[in-house]
């Protein structure tokens, strides 16, 4: 591979094949990233030219379809298994590992460990077909949960719909979870905003110890609790060096307290180059999917209750890191940190 200014370049000579993987690559970018620029751009200026009236039939249809998220979205499988979702998850490569069967007679929460950067794998395993999870599991329908402002901006918001996404408040997960048609999953990416900023190469730190809310909406649902963990998802992305107390830390949780979520300054690599750029690096993700924890409805759980089934999922997820660690090339010795 050549170099030139200290610039790892890619060669021309690179097959179909992978080529294909980086514009999957590419299109989960401009949909995350630049599109959001685009479509709250683009309407100011149609405003002024003979398009305005798009705008005004848009702003109608959002009006109307304003609380789909909230309401278990629309989800297409025709969207969901488009090719591009599995280019895209080649890419890395991403590939899903189920331990145990999944009866369509239940609902399910699962819980996705670790937030990563973007939590690239959440969204190519449950949102799209990328890893067949539409083959494997084919009589549950699975809801990825992401922010609220992430449905604010046209377009993009139908897209998430149509795969799928719903908003995380509690509202949009329990009317998923309390629907009488059973065979349902919501897939909660716990540790949120404030488990990115320890999304570094090698490490696996989770924030989940007080984070309790999503094991009490299973309780008043009885949904039973899924762990998950993504082995590789941290090291897609090499993020600037932040240890709590740092300055950087201190105006990424200010930041993140007034945005809802935090900005991480990170750097993969690029179209043309291997050195830098915003595409994440092709690393291997491996998702493992624990067995499900059984869950007795509880209408009203004691905190006695929330703790103890906490408890029992933390147990659970360190299980599943300690049998599969070794299988996706993590150290024996290396142990999973949750604060």
């Amino acid at each position: 591979m050549p170099h030139l200014f200290g610039v790892e370049w890619a060669p021309l000579n690179i097959p179909l094949t992978r080529r294909l993987q980086t514009l999957g690559a590419l299109h989960f970018f401009f949909i995350t990233l630049f599109t959001p620029v685009l479509v709250l751009t683009l309407p100011l200026y149609l405003l002024y030219t003979v398009f305005w009236p798009l705008i005004a039939v848009y702003a109608v249809w959002m009006i109307y379809d304003w609380s789909s998220p909230r309401k278990g979205a629309y989800r297409s499988e025709w969207f969901q298994r488009q090719r591009i979702h599995s280019w895209y998850a080649n890419y890395f490569p991403v590939q899903m590992h189920t331990t145990s069967e999944m009866p369509e007679e239940h609902n399910y929460l699962i819980g996705y460990h670790p937030h990563g950067i973007i939590s690239m794998a959440a969204f190519i395993n449950f949102a799209t077909n990328g890893t067949g999870i539409l083959d494997t599991l084919p009589r549950i329908r699975f809801h990825l949960c992401t922010l609220v402002g992430q449905f604010w901006t046209p377009w993009r918001r139908e897209w998430g719909l149509l795969h799928g996404m719903i908003d995380c408040s509690r509202e949009s997960i329990k009317h998923v979870l309390e629907h009488e048609e059973k065979g349902r999953a919501v897939v909660l990416v716990v540790g949120g905003a404030e488990e990115a900023l320890d999304a570094h190469p090698g490490c696996h730190i989770l924030t989940l110890k007080k984070r309790k809310g999503f094991v009490k909406i299973a309780l008043q649902t009885g949904a039973q609790l899924v762990p998950c963990y993504s082995f590789g998802e941290n090291d897609i992305f090499n993020q600037a060096d932040n240890p709590k107390g740092s300055s950087i830390r201190q105006f990424q949780t200010v930041m993140k307290k007034i945005l809802g979520f935090s900005p991480p300054a990170f750097y993969g690599r690029g179209v043309f180059n291997y050195t830098f750029g915003l595409l994440p690096f092709r690393k291997p993700i491996n998702t493992v999917l624990g067995a499900p924890i059984p869950v007795e409805k509880t209408l009203n759980p004691t905190q006695e209750q929330i703790d103890t089934l906490h408890e029992t999922y933390m147990n659970k997820l360190r299980d599943l890191f300690e049998e599969h660690k070794t299988k996706f090339d993590v150290s024996p010795t290396t142990q999973l940190v949750i604060n």
